[in-house]
């Protein structure tokens, strides 16, 4: 005569209750929910990380490239070898095989950075200069090297003391230089001080300019 089964082993043999198998599903999706939110929050932190990283990294290029232009500055006779305007500044810098103009300017919140041919005739520099002024941003020799940059001013360390770069204090014409040709020449400062900001944080770099030789 087979014993009575508990209510255990009843339960057992019947399985599991449609409540304990909704109350295990609810606990599953919790957890499934937790793990998600996890999961989700290191995967938006790793993309954080790696869109700062590559802005970082994109800042450092473009700031070697505006201290290489500075350091390389050509001063010669037949343009100004630096000068600012407000929006745009043009130096003439040595390059590989000659000499060549460079432009720097902010657009519609974007740092562009133009450079014309390498030249070597005084003439050729003088109309690279007067295309320099006259550039419209979408050139193909354009580069767009940051975005967000909602302003920006040079300042010049001249006479012990930093100044509007665009003070015309001091200023010799270049010699050779026609009536409404460049701009007349300014001796060259002995630093270069950036003053941008770049998606609502300041950003101040100086750099010390290379004696002439």
């Amino acid at each position: 005569m087979p014993l009575p089964l508990t209510a255990t082993a009843r339960r057992k043999a019947c399985g599991f209750t449609l409540v304990e198998v909704l109350v295990t599903l609810a606990i599953m999706a919790v957890l499934a929910g937790l793990a998600w939110r996890g999961l989700d929050g290191m995967l938006r932190s790793r993309d954080a990380t790696k869109a700062s990283l590559e802005r970082t990294t994109r800042l450092n290029t473009v700031m070697t490239q505006w201290e290489q232009d500075l350091l390389a500055i050509y001063d010669g006779n037949s343009v100004p070898a630096l000068a600012f305007d407000g929006q745009s500044l043009r130096l003439s810098r040595t390059a590989e095989g000659g000499v060549r103009m460079v432009a720097w300017s902010l657009r519609a919140g974007v740092w562009q950075r133009w450079a014309g041919p390498v030249v070597t005739r005084a003439a050729e520099l003088q109309d690279s200069w007067l295309r320099s002024q006259q550039l419209l941003g979408n050139e193909a020799e354009q580069l767009r090297l940051l975005e967000g940059v909602d302003d920006w001013q040079v300042y010049f360390f001249r006479g012990n003391a930093w100044s509007n770069s665009q003070s015309s204090a001091g200023v010799a014409a270049a010699p050779g230089v026609a009536t409404g040709g460049p701009a007349p020449r300014e001796p060259l400062p002995s630093g270069v001080r950036l003053q941008m900001r770049l998606n609502g944080q300041p950003l101040t770099r100086d750099i010390a300019l290379l004696p002439a030789l």
